[in-house]
């Protein structure tokens, strides 16, 4: 496996499944916890919302969050993440520096 695919593997938060109150605060703990230990990229997988039950909503709601105050502090950009790391259900996201 290459460093990348590692690099997320260990970095990573799956908000998958959960309502949008709980992922907003949950990505915003788990992005002042990395950018606190130094890390520079992780990976947040929200699901496409092609799956049963799932409505795409936390896909929709990321880029919004991003652009809020709370969230700008720590991240400098996303990227849709490459198919291998999910695809449109998943964000490489860029942390700013300490």
């Amino acid at each position: 496996s290459s460093a990348a695919s590692d690099v997320y593997k260990r970095q990573r938060i799956d908000l998958h499944g959960k309502t949008e109150a709980v992922a907003h605060y949950a990505l915003l703990g788990f992005l002042r916890s990395a950018h606190g230990m130094g890390l520079r990229h992780v990976l947040v997988i929200t699901g496409r919302g092609s799956s049963s039950g799932s409505t795409g909503a936390l896909r929709r709601a990321f880029p919004h969050w991003i652009a809020t105050d709370a969230f700008r502090r720590l991240v400098s950009g996303f990227d849709t993440a490459e198919r291998s790391h999910g695809g449109e259900g998943a964000f490489y996201v860029r942390l700013r520096k300490t």
